[in-house]
């Protein structure tokens, strides 16, 4: 018999609510199998549950439990990411670890088209204006169209390429930056992570898209800021840490770029003194880029799908790369 343990707490940084109904549809997927949810990791140990599979969020870092488990061979996080988890020493021939990458295109591609637009229409001036009942029209510059502007994705997952689909829709040229680069519907020109320069030398808008690793802290530092375009905007619905963002506060007071959008920072919540609260030409959004009513529904669904794949013996979708830790 399967044993299922889910860990997995509502929060209001984390929104997302498991409903009584995945849980049974869970229970449903693994034929008459066991399934628990506790909110906490002494919940589960207090259980003294032993899961084969256990279900939980990526920030989380359950080692206590994952130690004990002498029969867990698989966790499932219902995140993208998978930071917390990967601080735990695995034994790597024994245990497989996927994650729910792949429904979160949706929501994320339609907040960086919200970030473009509100630069581009003057949306955080009219904001201001209509705090203050100012009747003006935005001169400095005007309203500006999508069409002709160039988007650069830093990380082109399922996520950049909804980004890319949804620009391409609007009139935008689109870039596209990768590890492996290799052509992609939507994307004018790929390039390798060696290449970013050119990108950010040519885009009008940058998001930032890429995991958070070793490799990408501080990917975006001061000399890659310097290296856009002083129009330019830089946009991050990723992985705060990748801009180093004493750099980007110091390259938006010199006026190097144009502004900044940031669904995520270096530490969460912003500190309440940091000067970016304060500048005009930066839009803060407290890492919720990703939240919709869907996004649970969607995500039980992924683990669902790889639930029968492992009943079957077969390779499990989604599977983490320990050594790259995404």
């Amino acid at each position: 018999m399967t044993k299922v343990a889910i860990l997995y707490k509502t929060t209001a940084k984390v929104p997302m609510v498991i409903e009584p109904w995945h849980v049974e549809k869970i229970r449903e997927t693994i034929q008459g199998g066991e399934v628990i949810h506790v909110e906490t990791e002494e919940e589960l140990l207090a259980q003294n549950f032993n899961a084969d599979i256990l279900l939980t969020w990526g920030q989380l870092t359950p080692t206590e439990y994952c130690r004990s488990a002498t029969n867990l061979k698989w966790i499932h996080v219902l995140s993208a990411g998978v930071e917390g988890l990967m601080k735990i020493d695995f034994d790597r021939s024994k245990l497989k670890v996927t994650n729910s990458k792949g429904i979160h295109g949706l929501a994320m591609s339609e907040f960086t088209m919200w970030y473009i637009l509100s630069f581009l229409k003057g949306f955080p001036l009219l904001y201001r204006q209509q705090q203050n009942k100012v009747w003006q029209k935005p001169n400095n510059p005007g309203p500006q169209e999508c069409l002709g502007k160039t988007v650069g994705i830093i990380g082109m997952g399922d996520i950049g390429k909804e980004v890319a689909r949804k620009a391409k829709f609007f009139g935008m040229n689109v870039l596209g930056v990768k590890r492996r680069p290799q052509p992609t519907e939507y994307v004018d020109q790929m390039y390798s992570l060696a290449e970013v320069n050119t990108v950010l030398e040519q885009s009008d808008f940058v998001v930032i898209l890429v995991p958070l690793t070793s490799e990408s802290y501080h990917l975006i530092n001061e000399e890659k800021l310097r290296k856009m375009k002083n129009s330019a905007v830089i946009i991050n619905i990723g992985r705060g840490p990748v801009i180093d963002e004493q750099a980007l506060i110091k390259v938006l007071e010199e006026g190097v770029i144009t502004g900044a959008a940031l669904d995520a920072t270096e530490v969460e919540p912003l500190d309440k003194n940091s000067p970016l609260w304060g500048m005009p030409n930066v839009i803060i959004s407290p890492h919720m880029s990703a939240d919709s009513p869907l996004y649970m529904s969607r995500a039980i669904d992924v683990f669902c799908k790889n639930i029968r794949l492992y009943l079957d013996g077969k390779e499990l979708d989604n599977q983490i790369n320990f050594e790259v830790k995404y």
